[in-house]
């Protein structure tokens, strides 16, 4: 395998962002029983939360029998369904409440959170029937354009579910940050990253065994939604990767994939950060200009315009 040297490539804000990551939840944690991890994933998460933007208001409910949470800005002009990280094993609603309340106040577009299961208690497809569900849900009960979200695992599953809804409800477009789509784990981004900060190569395969009970997955767009066989009626899609993250690859060829379905589709790698970066936002230059031209897109998608 490649392996790439990060020394220069990576600012030292972002170091400064991955030595605290590291200090909360360090990478031989995964050796730790499940409860354990997610309380030091919560910790970090509680270590980086940001102050919650004025003028958004946060409220808990079910979307078909889902537990999401709601941030409303003062004038919502659409939605954004949004599915958070965490590999399919960590994460919670609190975990992303300062995120979700700045894409509202930066778009003044309604957000709901999705608390979809975990796994391993709740292996696949319990995330994605769940992300579903509630995205159809919420198509119903707020008119009006209607966005899909996510980071990470969250990416992926917000994939999935477009692939899914086709027919069922219009969408004004997806954004995916930092998805794993099912691409070939065996060559490119895989290889060249297989050991960068914050995530490797071997956590992707590991988290994999983890979210299937350790069986392997068939051929399932409900998983990957690179392996399905049709990308025709996508919604406009925007993809966010980092350039340091094994998994950047699978943004480039989705990109491909729908853009050859006649879709429209962009893939923006950004240079010098990690997975997870959405973290870093006030902490790091290049994370909050990402972060920025993701609110942007989102605010141009939800008014018809093109990414």
């Amino acid at each position: 395998m490649d392996e790439t040297d990060y020394r220069d490539l990576i600012d030292e804000d972002t170091w400064e962002f991955i030595r605290t990551c590291a200090r909360h939840l360090p990478p031989d944690s995964t050796r730790l029983p499940l409860d354990e991890q997610r309380a030091m994933h919560d910790a970090l998460c509680r270590a980086l939360h940001a102050d919650l933007p004025a003028g958004v208001m946060l409220d808990d409910q079910t979307f078909g029998g889902v537990p999401c949470r709601l941030y409303q800005p003062a004038a919502a002009s659409g939605s954004v369904v949004w599915l958070h990280g965490g590999g399919f094993r960590l994460g919670t609603l609190q975990a992303d409440d300062d995120i979700c309340a700045e894409i509202a106040a930066a778009t003044g577009l309604r957000v709901v959170s999705v608390g979809y299961r975990l796994a391993p208690e709740h292996p696949h497809p319990a995330a994605f029937q769940d992300a579903l569900t509630a995205s159809l849900a919420v198509a119903r009960a707020f008119p009006g354009p209607l966005l899909l979200a996510g980071e990470d695992a969250g990416a992926s599953l917000a994939a999935s579910v477009a692939h899914a809804a086709r027919g069922r409800i219009a969408l004004a477009g997806q954004v995916l940050i930092c998805p794993a789509l099912g691409g070939d784990r065996d060559r490119g981004s895989y290889l060249s990253h297989a050991v960068a900060p914050m995530l490797g190569r071997q956590d992707v395969l590991r988290l994999a065994s983890l979210r299937h009970d350790g069986r392997a997955p068939a051929a399932d767009p409900t998983s990957d939604a690179l392996r399905d066989t049709d990308f025709r009626g996508l919604p406009p899609t925007l993809i966010v990767t980092a350039q340091c993250d094994p998994t950047s690859d699978d943004g480039r060829n989705y990109r491909d994939a729908i853009r050859a379905a006649g879709g429209r589709a962009r893939w923006t790698e950004e240079p010098g950060l990690v997975h997870g970066f959405l973290r870093a936002r006030h902490r790091a230059a290049r994370a909050a200009d990402s972060f920025a031209r993701i609110t942007t897109a989102l605010a141009a998608m939800a008014q018809g315009r093109a990414v």
